[in-house]
């Protein structure tokens, strides 16, 4: 097999597997040769090698033999001299004293410049923003949590890339939770735990994310626990990411999830309307380079934003591939044309939440009976959650108020009026009604 046709075989996994994965798993393999469709890779370590056997051992195998390569099987050899893996490249700057360099490459289009504020995140934009600016270390760690595509990752880049124009000298490690337990497992096996000690408590900023991922994980929670203590001791910033809030995390340790809570815990709520628009603006602004002559009807930007509600990510991955359709087809982008192309996107935003749901859901956050919580019964256990299921069938359904009543045991419309307006009032002066609302409407949405 030629080079040539590797690199083929390279860019068609890096398109199926994602950049994270690819650089993580499919680059530090080195092709060696192809024989009785057998095909041989070096890879740095058998924890390597094993890995991309049992994850992607087919998705290698399919996209070789698409190249016209005859290959039926995989086999991995651990080289003498390992050479440097991209993995192991640094992110922001060589730690210091250490030879496997750091962790995950950062996106250079993840700055602030890029990251559109809104309410539903300002709080997590201006702590990340204090803390890119360095200098003494105020809240550690800083703790971003929130859904998916809701700019998590984005903050964790921008700050990254500030600390790096702001203070090059510093020692900045940003990688994934899965690479954090990579690496620990690698140098069990290898025998240089001495080796990564050194590089994780010799940085003067680490970054984590996803950590939810290391939950259920004893030996690996060990070690992050020791070298969380370790640079807070230390004086040394801590910025960690997760899809929930630490306390939420299931699996995880409980000294952990004191560790993880000592310091600023910030959630990015679901975006609103006003926030989902400006990033549709932003974005168009940037294509404008790329596709200088396609023009945009108006009000479609207005609708994408009402439609599209999941996560940022959707609607970028909705207004690229409508700008590219247009670009093709070589029309004008009209309300039309957009439910023509994101038919697909449009019909799974459109998944409708039941009041059936809603009251389940509610129920089961509570630990009470559905039948109660339905019932005739008006003390408070059950007056509060179902008037918080009143609320989220009025905001989330669009059934009128009157069928919303007939499901909660036939009341009238008044009734659900009063409690829709007496949640309405509480989610503002207690915190908890307000942490519950936004929990369970992110688990119906889910």
């Amino acid at each position: 097999m030629t080079n040539d046709i590797w690199a083929k075989v390279l860019a068609a996994l890096k398109s199926a597997l994602g950049a994270n994965n690819f650089s993580n798993w499919i680059e530090p393999l080195e092709f060696a040769h192809l024989t009785g469709g057998v095909a041989t890779f070096n890879v740095p370590t058998n924890f390597i090698g094993n890995y991309v056997s049992q994850n992607f051992g087919d998705q290698i195998i399919y996209h070789m033999n698409k190249q016209g390569e005859a290959v039926q099987r995989l086999q991995f050899s651990v080289e003498t001299q390992a050479r440097p893996t991209p993995a192991s490249k640094p992110v922001v700057r060589k730690v210091a004293g250490s030879d496997d360099g750091s962790g995950s490459p950062l996106d250079a289009r993840f700055t602030f410049d890029t990251f559109v504020v809104g309410k539903p995140n300002e709080l997590a934009h201006a702590a990340a923003r204090r803390v890119a600016e360095g200098g003494p270390v105020t809240f550690n760690p800083l703790f971003l949590y929130g859904g998916v595509g809701l700019g998590k990752t984005h903050l964790m880049h921008a700050i990254a890339h500030e600390l790096q124009r702001r203070s090059p000298e510093l020692n900045v490690l940003y990688l994934s939770a899965e690479q954090f337990m990579y690496r620990f497992i690698t140098a069990l096996r290898e025998r240089k735990m001495m080796d990564f000690k050194q590089l994780f408590r010799s940085v003067d900023v680490l970054m984590v994310d996803d950590v939810q991922f290391i939950s259920g994980k004893d030996s690996t929670q060990e070690e992050f626990f020791h070298t969380f203590n370790a640079l807070v001791d230390g004086q040394k910033q801590i910025i960690i990411s997760a899809d929930r809030a630490p306390g939420e995390i299931k699996g995880l340790e409980e000294r952990i999830k004191s560790r993880l809570q000592c310091g600023l815990v910030v959630d990015l709520h679901p975006t609103d309307y006003e926030l989902r628009l400006g990033v549709l603006q932003s974005k168009v602004d940037f294509y404008a380079s790329q596709y200088p002559d396609l023009v945009i009807a108006p009000g479609v930007l207005e609708f994408l934003a009402h439609r599209i509600s999941t996560n940022v990510r959707v609607l970028e991955g909705a207004l690229t591939r409508l700008f590219a359709f247009a670009s093709l087809v070589g029309r004008e982008i009209t309300l039309e044309l957009t439910q023509d192309c994101l038919s697909d996107v449009l019909k799974a935003s459109d998944r409708k939440v039941t009041v059936e749901e809603i009251q389940r859901k509610v129920s089961e956050h509570y630990a009470i009976r559905l039948s109660d919580m339905i019932g005739p019964k008006r003390v408070r256990n059950y007056a509060r959650p179902r008037q918080i299921a009143m609320y989220l069938a009025k905001h989330m359904t669009n059934r009128s108020l009157p069928e919303i009543g007939r499901r909660f045991g036939g009341r009238d419309h008044t009734t659900v009026m009063h409690g829709v307006r007496r949640i309405e009032e509480l989610k503002v002066l207690d915190s908890q009604i307000a942490d519950d609302l936004e929990l369970l409407r992110r688990a119906l949405e889910e």
